[in-house]
């Protein structure tokens, strides 16, 4: 029992020397490593981490025996280490800032479409694609969310109108002219038709076209919801921060997006505000 009291009162002095400061950083700390491994496994780069990790290891080794050529060679390989890393991880790199670059301050400033005009929109998006899935019309759509996609936008022409689902039946007609590359809504307007879309570096199955490559690398270097209707088989696949979710049936197309799209929160103060009105009328 004394020595429990002895680890209890010891705890209690370590915990009374923290401050408000020293959590934050903690906290900060905490983030940045949870950062680090969702990158780590986000770009398949497990076996590059284990190697920097061998080499730590091997260092240490050799400093304990003293072996000091060895040390100062794995010194200087560390030096130039950071900008080889640097240089291997350029496209992820490249994807972060661009996400940094590209935050939205309409998340903060609260101007995103209202819940029932997301699901209007949702609604003429999927009965597009339903269309278009059964003839085997190939298209892809980008639902912009808080990263800004201008300069995706000014690659294709400009437009300014409701995402109708007969507009956009004929934005992807195979005679269109503005049937190949994306369309992009934003805001709840479609923005632009026939965009240039940045291309995955991942492998992907064979039988994924360019399409998929260039839907999954938009998701990657963004935080948009796009979706993919492929030309030769018809099926309905939905991107997603680099993740790819195939074949989706017309109800479960319907309700990936609303999850996507509708926050959860808005969700749940719609359905009390919803319950309150019912209980209201009944008076």
């Amino acid at each position: 029992m004394t020595n429990i009291g002895n680890i209890l009162n010891t705890f209690r002095n370590i915990v009374s020397t923290i401050s408000v400061w020293d959590a934050i950083d903690m906290a900060i700390i905490a983030v940045l490593v949870y950062s680090l491994l969702t990158f780590v496994r986000k770009t398949n780069s497990a076996n590059v981490v284990k190697g920097i990790m061998l080499l730590v290891i091997i260092l240490w080794i050799t400093n304990l025996l003293k072996l000091s050529v060895i040390s100062y060679l794995l010194g200087k390989t560390f030096e130039l280490g950071i900008l080889a890393l640097v240089v291997l991880f350029q496209p992820e790199i490249r994807r972060l800032f661009e996400k940094m670059g590209s935050s939205d301050f309409r998340s903060i400033l609260n101007l995103r479409t209202g819940v029932y005009e997301t699901e209007k929109i949702i609604e003429q998006v999927a009965a597009a694609c339903d269309h278009m899935s059964s003839y085997r019309i190939g298209a892809l759509i980008v639902i912009e969310r808080s990263n800004n996609l201008e300069s995706y936008i000014n690659t294709g022409t400009i437009i300014d109108a409701l995402p109708a689902t007969e507009l956009i039946k004929n934005l992807f007609y195979p005679k269109s002219p503005m049937h190949d590359g994306a369309v992009i809504i934003r805001s709840g307007r479609i923005a632009g038709a026939a965009c240039m879309l940045p291309l995955t570096s991942n492998a992907l199955d064979n039988e994924l076209g360019m399409r998929h490559r260039a839907g999954i690398g938009m998701s990657e270097r963004a935080d948009a919801v796009v979706i993919i209707v492929s030309e030769e088989t018809g099926s309905v696949s939905v991107a997603v921060n680099g993740m790819l979710k195939r074949n989706l049936k017309p109800e479960t197309f319907r309700r990936l997006l609303k999850n996507e799209l509708i926050p959860e929160e808005t969700k749940t103060k719609r359905k009390k505000f919803s319950l309150f009105k019912t209980a209201g009328d009944r008076k």
